[in-house]
């Protein structure tokens, strides 16, 4: 995995619009939305955004919170990049199923500006973006 700036995204206008502005990105979700949203949903919002974008250089990576079995569930359906807290029981399992397939678990997330809903819309907001992105 590249080290691509990280912004979180929390939705589908979200992803669109980082990956819109055409700079290399990895799309953060939300704490723990393998919870909220599940693994699928965050696989499908992925694949809609960089549709749209296929020239931007993306990665993604997906917050399983503490749920080792979301996180097993995303690694099935192909996440590349997944955060588990590293206090669960089943995290070195988790750890080595990753391993196996080539994937990423991380145990913290990383530095990523979080936008309040509509911000990214707003000219300050773009600013704020394009700065982070570098450029």
């Amino acid at each position: 995995m590249k080290s691509y700036p990280a912004v979180t995204v929390h939705g589908l206008e979200d992803a669109r619009t980082v990956l819109g502005l055409g700079r290399p990105v990895t799309l953060l979700s939300a704490r723990g939305a393998a919870l909220a949203g599940g693994c699928l949903w965050w696989r499908e919002l992925v694949a809609a955004a960089r549709s749209e974008a296929p020239a931007t250089p993306c990665e993604d990576i997906l917050d399983c919170a503490d749920a080792p079995g979301r996180a097993m569930a995303a690694l099935r359906i192909g996440q590349p990049a997944l955060i588990l807290s590293p206090d669960v029981p089943a995290f070195a399992a988790v750890s080595a199923a990753a391993a196996t397939l080539g994937a990423l678990v991380l145990t913290t997330r990383p530095d990523a500006p979080d936008f309040a809903p509509r911000e990214m819309a707003t000219p300050r907001g773009m600013a704020r973006l394009r700065d982070w992105l570098g450029g």
